[in-house]
C-alpha cells in the first residue's frame, strides 16, 4: 500500500511540477481557506480540491480504479478535477479587491514569469488550421476522401504512426486498418498491417501490400524518407500524389475489391 501511496505522489509531483506556477495556486488556495466566507465558493475551490487529492493520493482509489478496467496510466486524469486555474485566478481577484486592474496587471506579470513558453514543449506547436491538425493531413484526407459520384465505396487508408492521430478527427469517412491502439505501447496488440508498416527497420512493400489486402485498403501513405527494400510500384501499387515528403499509394486490386462490395450491398438493398 505504501508502495501504491508513493507512486501516486511521484505522479502528482510530475503534474503539478512543483514549479513556480503552482506556488501561486498553492497560495490562492491558503488565502481562500482563510478568508473565504462564501459556502459554495468554499466547496469549490477548498473543500473538493482537498477531497480529491486525498482520494488520489489514497492506495484504495487507484486499485478501485484499476479494478474498473481503466488503464492506470491515465490515473493522473483525477488530478484534472481540481481547478488550479480557477483558484489562482479567484484567489488574485479576491486579493486585490477593488483595485482589479492593477491586481489584473500583477497577476498576468507573475504568471509569465512563473511559467514557461508553451511552444517549448515537443509535445505543443503552433497551429496550421482551424482543425488544430498539420496541414499534411487536411490535404492527404481530401485526396483519398470518398469520392461523391460514388459515396458507397468506403475508403481504407493505412497511415504512418505519426499521422494517425490526426485522421479521425479530421475525416471519420476514411476508415484505418488501426489506430490510436496499436502506438500506445501499454497495449501491447496486433496488427498485421500494423506490423508490415512499422516494426521492420526496412519496409517490405511486398509483405505490406499483402497485409492491406486482407484489410481492403486502397490507399498506403509511405514516408518518401523511409528505407525500402524495394519500389513499391513493383508490388502492384500505383502512385498519386506526392504531398510534403508523404508518398501517397493506390492499390487497385482493394479498390476493385472496394468497388464490387459497393455494387453487391446495392443491390443487395435492392
Amino acid at each position: 500500500m505504501f508502495g501504491i501511496f508513493m507512486e501516486s505522489l511521484v505522479i502528482f509531483k510530475l503534474y503539478t511540477g512543483l514549479k513556480l506556477l503552482f506556488v501561486l495556486t498553492l497560495v490562492s488556495f491558503l488565502y481562500l481557506l482563510v478568508t473565504e466566507k462564501d459556502k459554495t465558493i468554499r466547496q469549490l475551490f477548498v473543500y473538493a480540491p482537498v477531497l480529491i487529492l486525498v482520494l488520489f493520493l489514497f492506495p484504495v482509489s487507484r486499485k478501485l480504479f484499476v479494478a474498473m478496467g481503466l488503464d492506470g496510466e491515465t490515473y493522473y486524469r483525477v488530478l484534472w478535477t481540481i481547478p488550479m486555474g480557477m483558484i489562482t485566478a479567484y484567489g488574485a481577484v479576491r486579493f486585490t479587491g477593488r483595485h482589479r486592474r492593477i491586481g489584473l496587471l500583477v497577476s498576468m506579470v507573475l504568471i509569465i514569469l512563473c511559467g514557461s513558453y508553451v511552444y517549448k514543449s515537443d509535445y505543443i506547436s503552433k497551429a496550421e488550421n482551424l482543425y488544430h491538425i498539420p496541414d499534411t493531413v487536411v490535404r492527404i484526407c481530401d485526396l483519398i476522401h470518398p469520392s461523391d459520384a460514388d459515396p458507397d465505396v468506403q475508403v481504407t487508408a493505412v497511415f504512418p504512426e505519426k499521422l494517425v492521430h490526426f485522421v479521425r478527427q479530421y475525416d471519420s469517412d476514411i476508415r484505418m486498418p488501426y489506430g490510436r491502439e496499436m502506438i500506445a505501447s501499454q497495449w501491447d496488440y496486433y496488427n498485421k498491417v500494423h506490423e508490415a508498416m512499422e516494426e521492420g527497420e526496412v519496409l517490405n512493400p511486398e509483405k505490406l501490400v499483402e497485409a492491406c489486402r486482407e484489410e481492403y485498403c486502397q490507399y498506403i501513405i509511405l514516408d518518401k524518407s523511409r528505407e525500402m527494400t524495394g519500389n513499391p510500384e513493383n508490388a502492384g501499387l500505383t502512385l498519386v500524389e506526392e504531398i510534403d515528403g508523404y508518398l501517397i499509394y493506390l492499390d487497385p486490386v482493394s479498390q476493385a475489391a472496394a468497388e464490387s462490395f459497393a455494387v453487391y450491398y446495392e443491390e443487395d438493398d435492392k
